[in-house]
């Protein structure tokens, strides 16, 4: 049995939304409009069907909803998601047997009362954020309420990177060239966020919280020493603000709270980083995910064969951890 913990999936009434609103997709609505199954189930299900007991936890797909509607009205589409994605589950037990609530951080009191709705109401098994909001880190005591909720609920937060072609590669351009903010952009957002999070002390403050980053991590397990040893010497190398107490204010060393991290294997194919991501990460805190629609389920699955795993990690992987995350039995 797989279960893939990150897959994407458009409801088809936001979807109508989205494309009779152009604006909102961008120069992603002719990308959306090709990955027929983000949208179109029988599309998705022949897919799936050739993975044999495959099944999908779903989400919404970029763009976030921060950024393309205002406070008000990304708290309604939220709600407006949540329900389609329920909906989805209800419909289609046997092919998504959970999936992961929206909400938007324009407004948090409205975000943790749509958490608390979706998880409580709707049966969501947690909820998806996005590594900035439209700019702001996700380490800003404001947003600290999403975070405590989804402690209380025992539920994971799925963290999904955010950057687009706006955001340049060099101060001498106004834009990212050669979709590098895509390629680089998201494992650099990514780790970022994950560091933010963890020098701003919130695992200490909530230690039994689970967030599950997207790409297995980003770039921090390829660059444990840097984050390691390398961080040891906070606050040596800047200037302009003082830096000198925050490894002191910490629990514990540092780099553990990177493991505290569950990492999922939607590297699209790739076999380089899973050993890394293996190695820092271990079996308990990887999941198995592909990014489906908009990654190869196959190759991801095959890649997994070069790790060597045993029997028990493997299943971890694919289906134990999920379980436990989840807080389902999905075998």
């Amino acid at each position: 049995m797989l279960i893939d913990i990150y897959t994407h999936i458009f409801p088809q009434n936001f979807f109508d939304y989205l494309l009779n609103d152009s604006k909102s997709l961008g120069g992603l609505a002719a990308r959306m409009k090709s990955v027929k199954a983000v949208v179109d189930l029988d599309a998705r299900f022949r897919e799936m069907d050739r993975h044999g007991d495959y099944r999908q936890i779903i989400s919404l797909p970029h763009p976030a909803l921060e950024e393309i509607a205002d406070a008000s009205n990304a708290a309604r589409l939220a709600s407006m998601v949540n329900d389609g994605l329920a909906d989805l589950c209800a419909k289609h037990p046997d092919r998504f047997p959970a999936f992961v609530a929206t909400v938007s951080l324009l407004d948090v009191e409205s975000a943790v009362a749509e958490a608390d709705r979706a998880v409580t109401q709707l049966g969501a098994k947690g909820i998806q954020i996005y590594t900035n909001i439209v700019g702001r880190p996700l380490d800003d005591p404001g947003y600290e309420p999403i975070f405590a909720v989804m402690a209380k609920h025992g539920l994971p937060i799925w963290l999904h990177p955010a950057r687009t072609a706006a955001m340049a590669d060099y101060a001498t351009e106004k834009n990212s060239r050669f979709e590098m903010w895509w390629c680089f952009g998201w494992p650099y957002e990514t780790s970022v966020a994950m560091a933010r999070l963890v020098f701003s002390g919130l695992f200490d403050r909530y230690p039994q919280l689970k967030i599950i980053t997207h790409h297995l991590g980003g770039m921090i397990p390829t660059f444990d020493g840097r984050i390691g040893p390398g961080m040891q010497f906070l606050g040596s190398r800047t200037l302009a603000e003082d830096h000198s107490k925050v490894l002191s204010s910490l629990k514990k060393p540092h780099l553990d709270y990177f493991k505290m991290f569950y990492g999922d294997t939607a590297m699209f194919g790739g076999t380089s980083g899973l050993h890394s991501g293996m190695a820092f990460f271990g079996a308990d805190h990887v999941v198995f995910a592909t990014d489906a629609p908009f990654a190869p389920i196959a190759e991801t699955i095959k890649a997994l064969d070069h790790l060597q795993l045993s029997n028990e990690d493997r299943r971890k992987i694919c289906v134990g951890n999920a379980e436990r995350l989840l807080g389902m039995t999905l075998s």
